[in-house]
């Protein structure tokens, strides 16, 4: 099942209330918040919006992903 993306506009990071960004790298999908740098994990098609499932990233791992 894929995410639909339209989700975007409603969901926001359960932290900061930030918007989210939607990624996929190595072929696993996923949120990004920007200000908390955290990627939430999308499993068949749910994110999953716990912040003890999200993984840190670096500030070189959010610019390469905001670069695609």
């Amino acid at each position: 099942m894929a995410f639909d993306k339209k989700l975007l506009e409603i969901i926001a990071c359960p932290v900061c209330k930030g918007k989210l960004m939607y990624t996929q790298s190595n072929n696993e999908p996923g949120l990004v918040c920007r200000y908390d740098r955290l990627v939430y994990p999308i499993n068949d098609g749910i994110p999953v919006l716990l912040e003890e499932k999200a993984t840190a990233i670096s500030l070189e791992e959010l610019e390469a992903l905001k670069k695609g």
